[in-house]
């Protein structure tokens, strides 16, 4: 008997079509659903007015940094301030500064400025080291490491608008210091807000692209997959395949 004809190598296309609409088809049912993105996961602003959201945020980040320490200073100061001008407290020797601009009424009023004072002191110091590590995953743009930071900054913060509204309401403002503090505060609570919007924003893109990116890798793992299982089908069903002239089956004379 004659070998069996050998079937030609043009017939090799129908695999790669067979892989070819596979993946076609996977990419019509998934990707379509994976690149919708609900709305409170959208970014809140495209750019930081004068410059793009990335050196807006590094912007922020900075001035989070600096803040940090300025309410260290000043909290610490308050706090020292409470203390000296406690009602009933007796002072001796000179003082650099007069220390009538410190509120000296009711205990309790007294005691929840004191306790505003401590609780801007320690949420700022967690700022202070949330900050650094933005800077540094700003660098690298490593979206995580951003965590940290909004979630000091936002708690920062919202400690910082209650203590401003009750030191407006409690203190006297005819004293310059306390008149400097609620201005000064007043815009930095605007700051504050619009910073962690701007940063918030560029973590919102920064996972975007990392879900793209992983996306992106699954795909060409279940190409890959797909071919490597499609292999051994055809070295059993012809006798060539594609990728080599060796024969897989005995043929009889």
């Amino acid at each position: 008997m004659c070998a069996k004809k050998t079937p030609s190598m043009g017939t090799t296309g129908s695999v790669y079509s067979h892989v070819t609409r596979s993946t076609s088809n996977l990419k019509s049912t998934r990707s379509m659903r994976s690149l919708k993105i609900p709305w409170y996961r959208r970014p809140l602003v495209q750019d930081a007015y004068i410059l793009d959201i990335q050196r807006g945020a590094l912007v922020a980040g900075i001035y989070s940094l600096v803040l940090s320490i300025f309410t260290v200073v000043t909290g610490v100061f308050d706090i020292y301030s409470l203390a000296m001008a406690a009602p009933g407290s007796t002072h001796f020797g000179y003082y650099f500064i007069s220390y009538q601009f410190v509120y000296v009424g009711n205990k309790h009023v007294r005691n929840t400025l004191i306790l505003f004072a401590m609780f801007s002191v320690l949420s700022a110091l967690t700022v202070l080291v949330s900050s650094i590590m933005l800077i540094i995953a700003l660098r690298k743009e490593y979206e995580k490491k951003m965590i940290p930071w909004l979630y000091c900054f936002a708690i920062f913060t919202i400690i910082r608008v209650l203590g401003w509204l009750f030191f407006a309401i409690v203190n006297d403002l005819i004293f310059a210091y306390n008149i400097l503090m609620v201005f000064l505060w007043a815009l930095f609570c605007v700051a504050n807000v619009y910073s962690w919007i701007v940063v918030y924003s560029l973590f919102l893109e920064l996972a975007d692209l990392t879900k793209l990116e992983d996306l992106a890798h699954l795909r060409l793992s279940t190409m890959a997959s797909l071919a490597a299982s499609t292999n051994p089908s055809l070295a059993g069903s012809r006798p060539t395949t594609p990728y080599s002239t060796v024969y897989t089956i005995p043929t009889s004379i």
